[in-house]
């Protein structure tokens, strides 16, 4: 249990910097949208390249 206490504090403090980082910085905001939910401008194709796994 104590591993486990560990990791979701570690996770929890990740999540709390990267909320930090995308409330208080514009371009990172859209770079995660973009890249996260693969939003984009009225203007914009997007393309998904997924690597191949390797057998």
């Amino acid at each position: 249990m104590k591993h486990d206490r560990d990791f979701y504090k570690k996770q929890t403090a990740k999540v709390s910097k990267d909320l930090d980082e995308l409330t208080s910085d514009p371009a990172k905001l859209e770079k995660f949208a973009r890249e996260k939910y693969l939003m984009r401008k009225d203007n914009e194709d997007v393309f998904v390249v997924e690597k191949e796994k390797a057998q």
